[in-house]
């Protein structure tokens, strides 16, 4: 797994530099990847080297509520105190900007442990994101394009969905093609 997690990582940041939404986006949200994601760490250096402002999830584990909260620098990730998900993220006390109350987001990429071809997107079940961009509909007149990471393996015919669950826009995995 580590040598196609490598490829299909190599393959989805060529996707994603090259990708008109992300060329345009000013103001960035993107996930810190767990052991089985699409790894995002290159992503996070681009951002800053092209002067983009970098917002990363601060979970609040007893709820579903999830901030994007920005960061500085990539260098800055090494130095936060990690989940009991093994993921850094600033701590409660730990003030930050939140994107939301500071001009919103242009753009989100998203995690997710399976995706459809029609953009149903499964989590890990506890509807962070889809109550993230709930709040963003209610604060900013422009939805954030959704962007999902995925290895080709997470491609699914189908994704069970409910009414709470909202379509990314776009995922990226290494036989799709980007716009």
């Amino acid at each position: 797994m580590a040598r196609s997690r490598l490829t299909a990582t190599s393959v989805s940041q060529v996707q994603v530099i090259a990708h008109s939404e992300y060329q345009k986006s000013k103001r960035i949200s993107i996930f810190l990847s767990m052991q089985d994601e699409i790894e995002t760490e290159e992503i996070i250096k681009d951002i800053f080297q092209r002067g983009k402002i970098c917002f990363i999830p601060r979970y609040q584990f007893q709820s579903n509520h999830m901030d994007m909260v920005r960061i500085e620098s990539p260098e800055e990730i090494s130095l936060l105190p990690k989940t009991s998900w093994n993921i850094p993220q600033p701590g409660e006390g730990d003030v930050r900007e939140e994107a939301l109350s500071t001009g919103g987001l242009d753009l989100i990429f998203m995690p997710g442990l399976g995706f459809d071809k029609h953009g149903n997107r499964l989590g890990r079940g506890k509807g962070y994101y889809d109550a993230y961009l709930k709040r963003c509909l209610q604060h900013q007149e422009v939805k954030p394009y959704t962007l999902a990471l995925a290895f080709k393996e997470q491609i699914c015919l189908q994704v069970p969905v409910n009414e709470n669950d909202i379509k990314v826009d776009e995922v990226l995995y290494e036989d799709s093609s980007t716009s």
